[in-house]
This record gives C-alpha cells, sequence and structure tokens, in this order.
C-alpha cells in the first residue's frame, strides 16, 4: 500500500507511474478522500476539546454559584455527547474509504523498468543455455505422461473436476524429486530458512500481501471465512507481521515447499490441456525480508538462487525484466524465468521474482529499528518462485525425451529417484 503522505507531496509522480501501468490518474481522488477524512478527524478532535473544556467551565460555574451558566454549559455537553457518535462514525467511515482507495492501487515501478503494455514488451536480459538437439519429433509433457501410463486427466477429472492431475509410480516420485532438491538446495546452498506453515490463512494475511481485496475471485474460500493460500507468499512474509525487527539480523530469508490454490478465474480457455494451469501445484517459494539498502542486491541475489534450479537441472530458459504492464500488483520490479518447452516449441515462465519496495509492509505494518540512528522504518520483501515444480516437472519431460518414449531423469535428481535413471512405460 502507498503512502498517503507521499501520494500529497508527489501527486505528479503518483500519475506518472499510474499511466506507467496503463491506469488512470488518481492522486486528485486520493487527495479528495484524504480531505474528507481529515476533516471528520478534525471534527471528532474539536467536540471532543470542547466536551473537556466545557465539562472544566461547568466545575468553575458551580464554584461561584453560577447557576445560569452551569447548567447551560450542561446543555451543551449533553448536545455533544449526542452528536459525538455520528461524527465519529464519520471518521471511521471516511478513514475505511481512504483505506480502500489506497488498498486497490498498484506499486510504484522502479524507474529502470522498461515501460508497455503487455507481455510483448518485456525485456530479455540473459539467455541461459540451449535448446535441445534431437533426431525424434519433440511432444507435450501430457501426451508423453498418458503415453507412459503414469499421468491421468481423467481420473483427475472424476475425482475434482477439470485442471486436475493425478501422477502415479516414477512420475509421483519425480515431482517429490524436483520439491526436495529445490528446498533442499535452497537451504543447504542459498541460506534459506525452511518453514513448514499453514494452507488456510484468515483475510487480513491475504491482505498484507495484497491479495485482497483486489484479487478475491482468485481464491479458493473456506467454510469458516479463511482461505487456501495461493502460494506461500503469504504466510511466509506474514512471519513478520506487526513486528520492529532490528536492522543488523536482515535480511531474513525463508523458503517452503507447499500445495498452492488458485482459481485461475481469468483464464477461462487458456491452457486446459495438461498441467500448466492448475487449480492445486507444489511450489518452492522464496521470501527475503530485508532494509530499504539492500533489497534491490537481494532481487538479484534471489533470481539467480531461483536460475540455479534450472541450471542444475540442465534446462534451457530466458531471464527477463517484465514491463511496467505486465508486472504483478504488488512489486516494484520483476524477473521471470522462462523455461524452453521442446513440446510447445516456445518459453513458459516458471519462476518469477519481485521486489516489493515497502509496499507489503504499510499493509502488514512491519518496519525495523535503525542499526545507527535506532528510527523505524518499514521493512521491504521480495518473494519469488525456486520453482513451479509443476512446470519444472512438465520442462523436464519435454527436454529429456528419448526416442524410444522413455524419459530420462537428470542427474542431480538421481540421489531422489531410488535408484530409477529413466521412466519407461508402464508395464
Amino acid at each position: 500500500m502507498l503512502d498517503i503522505k507521499w501520494i500529497r507531496e508527489n501527486p505528479e509522480a503518483l500519475d506518472a507511474a499510474l499511466a506507467k501501468r496503463g491506469a488512470e490518474p488518481l492522486s486528485e481522488s486520493l487527495i479528495a478522500l484524504d480531505e474528507k477524512r481529515r476533516t471528520a478527524v478534525q471534527k471528532v478532535q474539536d467536540m471532543l476539546s470542547r466536551r473537556n473544556t466545557a465539562s472544566k467551565e461547568i466545575g468553575a460555574a458551580m464554584a461561584q454559584k453560577n447557576t445560569e451558566l452551569a447548567e447551560k454549559l450542561k446543555a451543551e455537553v449533553a448536545d455533544l455527547k449526542v452528536l459525538l457518535p455520528a461524527a465519529e462514525e464519520d471518521d471511521r467511515a471516511s478513514t475505511e474509504e481512504l483505506n480502500d482507495a489506497l488498498s486497490r492501487i498498484p506499486n510504484v515501478p522502479h524507474d529502470d523498468v522498461p515501460v508497455g503494455k503487455d507481455e510483448n514488451d518485456n525485456v530479455v536480459s540473459r539467455v541461459t543455455g540451449e535448446k535441445p538437439r534431437w533426431n525424434h519429433t519433440p511432444k507435450e509433457h501430457f501426451e508423453i505422461g498418458e503415453a507412459l501410463g503414469y499421468m491421468s486427466f481423467e481420473t483427475a477429472a472424476k475425482l475434482s473436476g477439470s485442471r486436475f492431475t493425478v501422477l502415479t509410480g516414477p512420475l509421483a516420485r519425480l515431482e517429490r524429486a524436483l520439491g526436495q532438491f529445490m528446498i533442499d538446495l535452497h537451504t543447504s546452498e542459498h541460506g534459506y530458512t525452511e518453514v513448514s506453515s499453514p494452507l488456510m490463512v484468515r483475510p487480513e494475511a491475504l491482505f498484507g500481501t495484497g491479495n485482497l481485496p483486489k484479487f478475491e475471485e482468485d481464491l479458493f474460500k473456506t467454510t469458516d471465512g479463511r482461505y487456501l493460500i495461493p502460494t506461500a507468499e503469504v504466510t511466509l512474509t506474514n512471519l513478520v507481521r506487526e513486528e520492529i525487527l532490528e536492522q543488523e539480523k536482515l535480511p531474513l530469508r525463508f523458503t517452503a515447499l507447499t500445495p498452492s490454490f488458485r482459481s485461475e478465474a481469468g483464464s477461462a480457455g487458456r491452457d486446459t490441456r495438461g498441467m500448466l494451469r492448475q487449480h492445486q501445484f507444489w511450489k518452492c517459494e522464496l521470501v527475503s525480508i530485508t532494509d530499504a539498502e539492500s533489497s534491490i542486491a537481494e532481487h538479484e541475489r534471489m533470481t539467480a538462487c531461483a536460475e540455479e534450479v534450472l541450471k542444475r537441472l540442465g534446462l534451457h530458459f530466458r531471464t527477463l525484466t517484465l514491463c511496467t504492464g505486465d508486472m504483478g500488483f504488488g512489486s516494484r520490479k520483476t524477473y521471470d524465468l522462462e523455461v524452453w518447452l521442446p513440446g510447445q516449441n516456445t518459453y513458459r515462465e516458471i519462476s518469477s521474482c519481485s521486489v516489493c519496495g515497502d509496499f507489503q509492509a504499510r499493509r502488514m505494518n512491519t518496519r525495523y529499528r535503525g542499526k545507527e540512528d535506532k528510527t523505524n522504518r518499514f521493512v521491504h520483501t521480495l518473494n519469488g518462485s525456486g520453482t513451479a515444480v509443476g512446470r519444472c516437472l512438465i520442462a523436464v519431460l519435454e527436454n529429456y525425451l528419448n526416442e524410444d518414449g522413455s524419459v530420462t531423469i537428470p542427474d542431480v535428481l538421481l540421489p531422489y529417484m531410488g535408484g530409477l535413471t529413466k521412466i519407461e512405460k508402464a508395464a
């Protein structure tokens, strides 16, 4: 969430940032809402002040035996007592109206983020590895998985409907191996602390990361008012909710391997075949909590950690800097990793690493105490996929396909596969 004080002082900067994102200017309407709130706040303060002063004047009038004045003052206090609840309700309502408006405004992009409308304006920052060269014809992952006999969308549909998958045998083990490899890499070599956290959260946790109120339709809500997490970013980031941290203990780095749940409300008709866009999927999440000075460097570090997963799996991928029109709601700058899928003959996103500045911290009220001046400032938060396990499984199947339809296990996963080196068709 953006600071209304900053908006009042920099209205042109806000409108320019929104324009880069393809949004209409909002500074004028936000400042008007803030004026309305300030007026309501001042009215309550004036009424409370006058009530306190009149109460003292009643005592003085009584001491002077000025009954007429005392009664007049008592009547004024009685009137204030009647009028005050309505004024306090105006105060509450105007504050809520402003906060709701602020909660729906996207973050301000960093100056070095390319300006653009959509994914076509993203900029390739680097390319890693090479596309595989084969004599056989590439296949899509669902063709491979179904031919092997270990991937069934029909069975999943019987259980849960569309956008679910059932994996069995070695493919189920391969999915588990990928997740274990990722979490082991990030904890043992990249310095992240593993966290096992809830899969259901309260609304305020989703508000803290910016998922609510704007993106409620993308979430699954339980009957008791909680939500299934769309990503472990929600729980990992909210670990420091409403805390004041010591600067010398930053950065904090957390990782979790969890299922994620998304309604995919806006993706009707997109990627309906296969595992690319599911209601439930495993993901290894990375979250960092830093001070203001370190967040940009931490963003580069986090992205490198996600890239390392793909490098060790021997997958060809490219790293993109997202343009202003394609960035997420809470991001100031985002790198996407897109892995090469031979079956689709295209690149597909497998990780997204974002630096959010203090956008989420303001929503969570999370600050740090400066090492030198002891001043409290809002932390900076970052999040990224390290990586999406299901999409990584897709990439391994399509890139390690053999001519006979079997799939070779990447070397780095062999310790997790119980001696299996190749997945062959079920007997």
